[in-house]
């Protein structure tokens, strides 16, 4: 069985620029969420629940994305978390960085919105991406965008 299937995409600009403004959001999120939950136990000693939908009054830019974008950087973040309390080991989580990270977002398929056709990929907020199909990939799963192949 496979766990993953790595398909290579071919976006045109306005769909690059797309891809690297999910990516910075989501890594925006990721960090932001991790500056208040830090700020919030030093005050409270109580742990936030934030959720990326509180962002969006505050940063407009942000409804230009994904919002399933945004909800799974607020899971990976949660999950570093358990982690973190479970394993003390691993370490705090850490900042995302632009130049030390895999620049990488994860959407989720819900009612339909990641739609697969044979040379084209469609992603929520964005048109059909351009792709060579190499075998089947299940549609009812979760994806991940990367610029480049790592």
């Amino acid at each position: 069985m496979n766990r993953a299937v790595k398909i290579r995409i071919y976006p045109d600009k306005e769909q690059s620029v797309q891809i690297e403004k999910t990516i910075g959001c989501s890594r925006f999120i990721y960090n932001q969420m991790l500056a208040e939950k830090i700020s919030y136990y030093q005050k409270e000693k109580k742990m936030l629940r934030n959720t990326p939908a509180g962002y969006k009054k505050e940063y407009p830019w942000l409804k230009e994305v994904d919002s399933l974008a945004l909800a799974n950087a607020q899971l990976h973040l949660e999950r570093a978390f358990r982690k973190f309390f479970r394993e003390p080991s691993c370490g705090f989580p850490r900042y995302k960085s632009k130049k030390h990270s895999r620049n990488s977002y994860t959407t989720n398929a819900v009612n339909g919105n990641i739609l697969l056709q044979d040379t084209h990929l469609k992603l929520p907020k964005m048109s059909a991406i351009k792709i060579k199909l190499h075998r089947q990939i299940p549609s009812d799963d979760h994806i991940v965008v990367r610029p480049q192949c790592q």
